[in-house]
């Protein structure tokens, strides 16, 4: 400042950020309790003991949170089987396979390793390009093999988005009983209070709302 000591500036500084911590805190506090509803907003689940079938939905590297929970619901006997969808998109490189698998064929041998038999697996080979077109091929899944309830395992933040795309599709199936479930955050998807300090936080949770809403609009 034109005029001041140096001494006399940088007191007068310190004073002004000494000033500003309460506004400075104030605003964290907000905005940490509005993440934590941001992301809790878009945890849905609905609750189904016991379903014909366990559906994994597909969420590329998401995969092992979802199948690991998969596996965990089906040793409680919430389901007979388990059904994979897959998105079409790879992997890492594999040295056994020496290629780049599918993440499905992830998923599958993560079902595996949890104990759950390959007979009780299966995959449905469609290559899909979103949670609404999963929704449209469990439809006719469902019309072919006469299932009459699915128990949906997702990621807990892909939940509200998963939950919206199957009522869509399947509100004139009134016979048709779809559970959702997801594992709870802090295992691939972050914890609900401090995913926005993480940048694939801001994938799990920032992005679903321009997701969610771009799905009002085009399916609406």
């Amino acid at each position: 400042m034109p005029g001041v000591p140096p001494q006399q500036s940088r007191l007068l500084a310190r004073r002004r950020l000494f000033r500003a911590w309460p506004l400075i805190l104030s605003l964290l506090v907000a905005w940490c309790v509005l993440a934590w509803g941001a992301a809790r907003a878009l945890i849905r689940r609905a609750a189904l003991p016991q379903a014909e079938v366990l559906v994994v939905l597909s969420g590329s590297a998401a995969y092992l949170e979802r199948t690991q929970w998969a596996a965990q619901l089906f040793h409680q006997g919430r389901a007979a089987r388990i059904i994979l969808t897959n998105d079409n998109q790879r992997g890492g490189w594999s040295r056994e396979k020496q290629r780049n698998p599918f993440y499905y064929e992830r998923a599958v041998e993560e079902l595996r390793r949890a104990g759950v038999p390959a007979d009780r697996i299966e995959v449905l080979p469609q290559p899909l390009s979103g949670t609404f077109s999963e929704a449209l091929v469990l439809r006719q899944y469902a019309a072919t093999k006469g299932v009459r309830s699915f128990l949906v395992v997702t990621s807990p933040y892909h939940t509200r988005r998963a939950g919206w795309a199957l009522g869509r599709v399947f509100s004139e199936e009134g016979s048709i009983v779809i559970g959702i479930d997801a594992p709870p955050p802090g295992r691939q998807s972050p914890l609900p209070m401090t995913w926005w300090l993480r940048p694939h936080g801001w994938r799990f949770v920032a992005l679903e709302y321009p997701k969610l809403l771009y799905y009002w609009i085009r399916y609406h």
